[in-house]
């Protein structure tokens, strides 16, 4: 059976947030579209929400509106909340739990930081069995600098999805992953 996974799709990275991403409001309403497919089929929907404890954090900090999930993708009652402290969405969390409680086989993934948590969890669910579906315009990034040089947001969010693409995910466009629900 087929989940849909949504990760940290939270105020914080869109405009106005602590850590604005690029291209989080198309992303975000990519993800909407995901969404609304998987609710009219009646298909299992997990919302994934960071919560950032550990000192020193800057973002999706408790009790702050940047921690909330964003408009696009509000989960509505029944729908299951998995709250995170770690970029993979696996890690402490309940989240394999109420996929293997759910008899959950294929995950359609998107969300934000590509290059952290999108990145990190479509790995860690490859090795746990899943077959992974990623809508790469449903994820958005940010530039990233190493060694003094810039990577654009593009450029990160192309290599990530080059990456996974093939033997982690078949990474494809949301109307696509629409269009197979």
């Amino acid at each position: 059976m087929k989940a849909l996974v949504l990760i940290d799709i939270q105020n914080d990275y869109f405009p106005g947030g602590k850590m604005e991403l690029v291209g989080s409001e198309q992303a975000g309403q990519h993800a909407g579209r995901l969404l609304a497919g998987f609710r009219a089929k009646k298909a299992p929907v997990f919302h994934v929400q960071h919560i950032s404890t550990h000192p020193g954090a800057t973002f999706f900090l408790p009790d702050t509106n940047g921690v909330n999930i964003h408009a696009s993708v509000l989960p509505l009652r029944g729908e299951v909340v998995v709250t995170k402290k770690y970029p993979n969405a696996f890690h402490e969390t309940t989240l394999l739990r109420q996929l293997r409680e759910s008899a959950i086989d294929t995950l359609v993934i998107a969300g934000m930081m590509t290059h952290m948590c999108i990145d990190t969890a479509v790995r860690a669910a490859f090795d746990l069995g899943f077959t992974c579906l990623v809508a790469h315009d449903a994820c958005a990034t940010r530039d990233l600098t190493f060694g003094g040089k810039t990577v654009s947001a593009d450029n990160v969010q192309a290599a990530y999805m080059a990456a996974l693409n093939w033997i982690f995910a078949r990474v494809e466009k949301t109307e696509t992953l629409c269009k197979e629900l």
